[in-house]
């Protein structure tokens, strides 16, 4: 296994470049797809490229401020002592890389947006703390909990249609959650996820003798200092300081906001985007005490984001012309022609993590691939909710190497895509090999 995880490393330290770069080179291989394979012009594909540029701009923004605010969120107080009383029970490398892939998957299968963010937040911790752990694979390994939250309280497929009023509910009605997450087969696909995961990473982890990369812990301390003197809490006993650091503001509209979410769903509201980062605002200023801690470390989360904001626009833009092209009806017909009722999900689940490359956000593929997957699926007779948690997996199963989500994880670690990712390609082939035998068995 060592020689494996060796190959990939070297693999992607020589040929993988930056997350931005690879942005541009998707799109311009989804032209070029476009032009050979569905024999669209040119002029006609940029065009819709261009129209469909800023078509997900509101979606972006929800993205940014979800992992922003869950990075607040993270680094609470409250959440920091918590972590902290983790973190010193564990002095084993090894150890340190399993309670990284389960606070990373526990936290994604709550909530994608904690998850991803409190991942990264406890390996650093652990890599501060424990002598000689890689620090590349324990990155690595708390990112990996991500692909949980397919299966999680934030899957957004499943959550989206057991919603009234989504968008396809003409066609396919609203599937209960009993029937995608919560059926017998996906709960015992997260038992076993979660277990077998973060052994997996820790058999990763180089043996004593191989070459490992720590912590820069020198670097990492300054930048902590560097951050605790970002604000100045400590300006006179002015007006403007004490209502700064007024907790009663903080609280009084903290329960407010509170108030504004239970009411919502006593009046029968349901979940979306807008509403978590709703709650995520008002329960992040309620546990930071006071506006200028919040605002603090709202300012350290920004740094988490900028590269969302930069490439979320370019694969909408893909997303465009991937629909507009029909590419993405190509694709999922190349393997619905080979499909039985029993064997579509599992096709659904290989097209979709094909598609994610493409399209890397599980709200924006369903729109693409999610019309053409449910009429399949009721024109063979296959089930609809089971072909749904399918294309699901697929999108979570592909975050494992798809570099836009990894991001956060690189913006918190201060490391390079290449020198994360030849552990996450090992972590793709099990997971796959999980989420596949679990569609299968489950048809």
């Amino acid at each position: 296994m060592q020689k494996v995880t060796a190959f990939f490393t070297e693999l992607m330290r020589r040929y993988l470049p930056d997350p931005f770069v690879f942005a541009i080179g998707l799109t311009l291989l989804t032209m070029a797809l476009a032009v050979i394979v569905q024999g669209q012009a040119v002029t006609a594909l940029t065009t819709s490229w261009g129209k469909g540029f800023w078509a997900l701009l509101a979606f972006t923004t929800q993205m940014a401020v979800i992992l922003a605010m869950g990075y607040v969120l993270a680094t609470a107080p409250l959440t920091d002592r918590f972590l902290n009383r983790v973190v010193a029970r564990v002095n084993d490398p090894r150890m340190a890389i399993i309670v990284a892939t389960l606070v990373g998957g526990i936290g994604s299968y709550l909530n994608w947006g904690f998850g991803l963010v409190v991942g990264g937040v406890v390996a650093r911790k652990l890599a501060m703390r424990v002598k000689g752990v890689h620090y590349p694979l324990i990155i690595a390994s708390a990112y990996s909990g991500f692909t949980l939250y397919g299966l999680g309280l934030s899957a957004s497929i499943p959550v989206l249609i057991s919603t009234k009023g989504h968008p396809l509910e003409a066609q396919m009605g609203v599937i209960p959650l009993s029937e995608t997450i919560f059926s017998p087969t996906m709960l015992i696909t997260s038992l076993v996820t979660i277990i077998t995961l973060p052994l997996l990473n820790a058999w990763l982890h180089p043996k004593p003798g191989q070459p490992i990369k720590e912590i820069d812990r020198a670097q990492e301390e300054k930048q902590q200092k560097a951050d605790a003197l970002g604000v100045d809490l400590d300006e006179g006993n002015t007006l403007a300081n004490r209502l700064n650091n007024s907790r009663i503001l903080s609280y009084v509209i903290g329960l407010i906001g509170m108030g504004y979410v239970a009411l919502h769903f006593v009046q029968g509201g349901s979940i979306d985007l807008n509403l978590i980062n709703f709650f995520i605002l008002f329960l992040g200023i309620l546990l930071l005490g006071t506006p200028i801690r919040y605002v603090e470390k709202l300012n350290e989360g920004i740094r988490t984001i900028s590269g969302i904001i930069l490439q979320y626009p370019f694969y909408a833009g893909i997303m465009a012309i991937m629909a507009s092209s029909g590419l993405v009806n190509t694709f999922s017909e190349a393997f619905v022609k080979v499909a039985t009722p029993g064997t579509l999900p599992f096709w659904g689940l290989i097209s979709s993590f094909v598609i994610n490359f493409f399209a890397p956000s599980g709200g924006g593929h369903w729109v693409i691939q999610g019309p053409f997957m449910i009429e399949a699926a009721k024109t063979i007779g296959a089930s609809v909710g089971h072909t749904s948690t399918a294309v699901m997996l697929g999108n979570a199963w592909n975050d494992l190497v798809q570099p836009f989500w990894i991001l956060p994880a690189l913006a918190l670690s201060k490391l390079k895509l290449k020198d994360i990712m030849g552990y996450t390609v090992i972590m793709m082939f099990w997971i796959g090999i999980v989420y596949s035998v679990a569609i299968l068995a489950w048809g």
